[in-house]
């Protein structure tokens, strides 16, 4: 069996990252803070799976911004969470808004966010452990 351990996404504010995604679960710790300035990264997680965040390469190209949906890259990132509802409010109460409309499903409540560097996250909540209900979208 395949499962994502973790995902490697540059951003231009890691402690900005670290916060948003601390609201998001309280219970994610900082395993690794490695470097400095443009070197540094870090894993943030689970013991099971995490993201590492690795802070922008100075001497790298620059460009436009890519578009979500449009352009090449990652649209938003699902984070399957216990209480996507408590979850939300903690990053309300910090002042984040929702980057789309809920959904509320039989067997899923699926919220949206974007962090202070316009990245998307969903924050999923599976209600059912049938994997075929999880992912059932036509009458979503």
């Amino acid at each position: 069996m395949i499962r994502l351990e973790h995902a490697n996404i540059t951003v231009p504010d890691i402690d900005a990252a670290i916060s948003f995604l601390q609201l998001v679960d309280p219970d994610f710790r900082v395993w690794n803070d490695a470097g400095v300035g443009h070197d540094r990264w870090v894993h943030i997680g689970c013991g099971d799976a995490y993201l590492a965040l690795q802070a922008p390469n100075a001497t790298g190209p620059t460009g436009a911004e890519p578009v979500a949906y449009c352009d090449r890259g990652v649209n938003h990132l699902g984070l399957a969470i216990k209480d996507v509802d408590a979850a939300a409010a903690r990053l309300q109460a910090a002042g984040y808004h929702e980057s789309y409309r809920e959904e509320r499903h039989p067997a899923r409540i699926r919220r949206y966010f974007s962090d202070s560097a316009g990245l998307e996250w969903e924050l999923v909540e599976y209600l059912t452990e049938d994997r075929a209900a999880r992912f059932q979208y036509e009458d979503a």
